[in-house]
């Protein structure tokens, strides 16, 4: 989930700061300008690695009376590997599917209608998105089913309520630049994901895969779900990356600097409570009531 990357700046050194040492100035400078600041194909820096590995001698600069030092340092940078399995908690919810927060620290995680669990269908009128399993065939089916949290007509319905804790994979990595150009403001997004097989459904970044959920052509949404069981059973498959342009010149609002593509179609994905055995069920309310206490 998180990585070190190695950095090469120049950290200028105003004039009034040049009695106080370099290195520590220099250490300042980094930690106010990288933290909480998403580098383009690297991810979303956390802080400072240890000491700058390499300071440079200052250079003044003609007009400028600051010194100017190239620095090498590290820094811990939040970037999930393909196929890491994470936990967060469901923050918003809609048709295109669903929205995680990963604590405050990192929210724009987003799991499309074609990587929830399946069957799972939208309810207009909760605004929720609703897994329905059949436990027809299954002996253990009744128990499972009372444990459902929508406790609607069908026993077998489980919500995904906001603020609920959510466990899910990361499918591709998307990182957004946008630029200004005489034609108007562009988004160009980089993707990084998992090689699909031929034929198959939207790459796993697409993020025209969202507008599959309201319906639409059912035969092109079961091969769409095909698909995507068959690109979770490749083993090894290599990582690709590819770039798309748009115009956001009447945008309402940016896109994020980087956000994640995830899913919760597997067995053990969703939800935490839809998969607690008995046991654990009665361990958490116990630790929720000795806290409430």
């Amino acid at each position: 989930m998180f990585v070190l990357t190695t950095v090469a700046d120049t950290v200028r050194i105003s004039p009034h700061l040049f009695s106080r040492p370099t290195l520590s100035v220099i250490h300042d400078e980094i930690d106010r300008k990288y933290p909480n600041r998403v580098i383009m194909d690297v991810g979303l820096v956390v802080s400072r690695h240890g000491d700058a590995l390499s300071v440079g001698d200052g250079v003044l600069a003609a007009g400028d009376g600051g010194a100017h030092h190239e620095v090498v340092f590290r820094l811990v940078v939040f970037r999930p590997f393909m196929g890491e399995v994470c936990l967060g908690t469901v923050a918003e919810s809609d048709g295109g599917g669903v929205r995680i927060s990963m604590g405050r620290f990192f929210e724009d995680v987003r799991v499309p209608a074609y990587w929830m669990l399946r069957p799972s269908e939208f309810d207009d009128r909760s605004g929720l998105w609703v897994w329905t399993p059949n436990f027809d065939d299954d002996e253990g089916g009744g128990e499972e089913g009372e444990g459902g949290e929508g406790g609607g007509e069908n026993e077998n319905r489980f919500e995904m309520d906001i603020g609920t804790e959510v466990r899910f994979r990361v499918k591709a990595i998307n990182f957004t630049r946008i630029t200004n150009t005489a034609k108007g403001v562009q988004a160009t997004t980089t993707t990084t994901s998992r090689q699909v097989a031929k034929g198959g459904a939207p790459g796993e970044g697409s993020s025209s895969g969202g507008g599959g959920a309201g319906g639409g052509n059912e035969q092109q949404q079961a091969a769409r779900d095909r698909s995507a069981s068959d690109a979770d059973a490749l083993p090894d498959r290599p990582v690709r990356k590819r770039s798309t342009s748009i115009d956001l010149t009447e945008a309402d609002a940016l896109p994020a600097s980087m956000h994640i593509t995830a899913s919760i179609c597997e067995d053990g994905l969703g939800l935490t409570s839809w998969w607690m055995t008995p046991g654990e069920e009665e361990e958490e309310e116990g630790e929720e009531g000795a806290e409430g206490e």
